[in-house]
């Protein structure tokens, strides 16, 4: 999801693509374009239709949806790369499925109950039009500094993998496979969520999760069977491989509580890479923001037609988020125990290259995988570039169309409204290859975006939870929980930047300036997360208390008996099973990933 991942700028070696692997791609492409033909001839031109797929959507169809806007090509290459360095310790990002199930029994019934559009719209009805807007602003800021630019430096990374031999030249200039996968990627995924809208995202999808998950099941069953099953990687990697624990375990710590004073200082924290007290208590308030709260993913369940399909397809979706810990991790580990047995020596030559592990995925399709279905997977990678930029640009311009455009005209008809829609997806795409530039000269980009989250992220996670569980919670609370939250976040935000796009290579050792720089991303979330709090309860409780006539259905205690009932005759024992089954799953990885 967030995870802090390094994707390399460029990917080792480039899988060699013989005929039929380029068949097999574009197979997918064919079939996606009839998809998206198909959605747009059954559109109609409305808000409700566009932005939500008329609230018609099917459980199976939201919780691929949601599956596939998170995972996207970087969250694959990074995750393969992080397991052949550090072994399943990322898996901890992936076992958020949990959060899903937040969603699914937590916040499902406020969002459908209140019929709204947007997140920001939610926070609206139970705060005040002010905390819409600021909600608005900061996630259309965080969606384009974030989301598409990852997404775009993505597709450029795996398009100069696959063909890196490609260039167009223009007198002296060159225009490298870079640029031109980059271009391709964001015009085509563009093109489908500009004319069909929500529909259109959420229908290809559902197909892309299918290639997605089949292309990297394929790869993890070859690399085993190559390698000679489970039980021989579990020999070569070692159980510190296999240690999810690890970065929960302050260093020193093992086996005893005492902590441990090293230099001078104690050492509360496991690695810089993996701080325990930022996986303990920051990367889950960071995941909760992220799936129960964040348009990107909700949005998808705002397209059910009822809260019982809304709550299954988050619920299938947990399910899913549970795949990436096997399909995208342990051929990390394939790719490292590969490597050090030496069963293919061309495999083993290229690992041995410096960095040559934030490769591990394309590696094993190159020396791995017949011809035909080396295209497959190679389409399930350009499926999850397709799908994370096709729901970030719809999201975007729901938002906007929404929340900005409509308030400034409240009597906009619903064809100006789907105009609007498509116009604010065509700005995205201008300025994401507006923002190409920064993309491919940044340092270090792709850790410093993850970290966006973490700055961002803390004081909509406090008035999304504290807003639903605490009634006396005001609007006057909200808006200066999220105004001061925002103001340290983005403060901290300009402080990295000059570091991270290679301004500065640092600030003066010791200034205050260096201080801030220096501290983990995710211990500054935890700062931020309770400065928002503090700041929440008291600016609450220092003025009037809120209407709560006007929150009926908005918290949980001012939700009424007939609320109640529907919600209770929304789900059966199937819902109830299936998130049990699910909380098992995750339990089950823990208790086996102890090294």
């Amino acid at each position: 999801m967030f995870s802090s991942i390094c994707i390399a700028a460029a990917v080792p070696v480039a899988p060699t693509l013989a005929g039929l692997d380029w068949l097999m791609i574009g197979m997918y492409f064919a079939v996606l374009l009839c998809v998206a033909w198909w959605v747009v001839k059954k559109g109609k031109d409305t808000a409700d239709d566009y932005f939500l797929a008329g609230r018609n959507l099917s459980w199976w169809v939201i919780g691929a949806s949601i599956f596939a806007s998170n995972i996207g090509s970087e969250h694959i290459v990074g995750l393969a790369g992080s397991g052949a360095s550090d072994g399943v310790a990322m898996a901890h990002y992936e076992l958020h499925a949990w959060c899903l199930l937040v969603l699914a029994w937590v916040f499902v019934p406020f969002y459908m109950r209140s019929l709204v559009f947007t997140m920001p719209e939610f926070l609206e009805k139970r705060f005040s039009p002010a905390s819409r807007y600021v909600l608005s602003i900061v996630s259309l800021i965080t969606f384009v500094v974030s989301k598409i630019a990852v997404g775009i430096f993505a597709g450029g990374v795996v398009f100069a993998t696959l063909l890196p031999e490609i260039h167009i030249t223009f007198g002296t200039h060159v225009i490298d496979s870079f640029w031109i996968g980059s271009i391709a990627v964001i015009l085509l995924t563009g093109l489908y969520t500009v004319l069909g809208g929500m529909r259109a995202v959420a229908y290809n999808d559902a197909v892309q999760v299918v290639v997605l998950i089949g292309g990297s099941a394929l790869l993890t069953l070859y690399g085993l069977n190559k390698l000679g099953g489970w039980h021989e990687l579990r020999a070569i990697c070692g159980s510190d491989m296999f240690n999810l624990w690890k970065p929960l375990i302050p260093a020193g710590m093992e086996g005893t509580w005492e902590p441990v004073k090293e230099t001078g200082r104690i050492a509360w924290y496991f690695n810089d890479r993996f701080p325990w007290l930022g996986m303990a208590i920051c990367a889950p308030v960071i995941g909760l923001w992220y799936w129960c709260t964040d348009q990107y993913i909700v949005q998808r369940a705002l397209g059910a037609p009822n809260e019982r399909v809304a709550r299954q397809g988050s619920i299938f979706s947990a399910f899913l988020k549970l795949f990436p810990v096997y399909l995208f991790i342990i051929p990390g580990l394939i790719c490292y125990a590969l490597a050090q047995s030496n069963k293919i020596p061309e495999l083993s030559a290229a690992f041995a290259k410096p960095g040559a592990a934030q490769g591990a995925f394309p590696l094993m399709v190159q020396y791995l995988l017949p011809a035909g279905l080396r295209g497959i997977v190679v389409a399930g990678l350009l499926s999850a570039l397709m799908g994370s930029l096709a729901g970030v640009f719809n999201a975007c311009s729901t938002l906007f169309t929404v929340d900005l455009y409509e308030k400034m005209r409240p009597k906009a008809t619903q064809h100006e409204l789907v105009r609007m829609g498509r116009i604010a997806t065509a700005v995205m795409v201008v300025i994401a290859l507006a923002w190409l530039p920064v993309v491919k000269g940044a340092h270090g980009l792709y850790g410093y975006l993850q970290s966006v989250q973490g700055y961002l992220a803390p004081p909509i996670f406090v008035v999304f939870f504290l807003g639903v569980f605490w009634k006396r919670l005001n609007w006057q609370g909200c808006l200066w929980a999220m105004i001061v939250g925002f103001i340290v976040g983005i403060f901290r935000m300009g402080v990295d930047t000059p570091i991270t796009l290679g301004v500065l290579k640092s600030y003066p050792e010791g200034s205050f300036l260096w201080i801030v720089n220096n501290i983990n991303f995710q211990y500054f979330s935890i700062l931020i997360t309770i400065v928002s709090a503090i700041t929440m309860v008291a600016v609450s409780y220092l003025t009037a208390a809120p209407d709560y006539a006007k929150l009926k259905g908005l918290t949980f205690a001012t939700t009424s008996d007939e609320n109640r009932s529907h919600t209770l005759a929304s789900w059966g024992w199937q819902e109830v099973v299936a998130s049990c089954f699910i909380m098992a799953c995750i339990i089950f990885a823990y208790v086996y990933f102890r090294g």
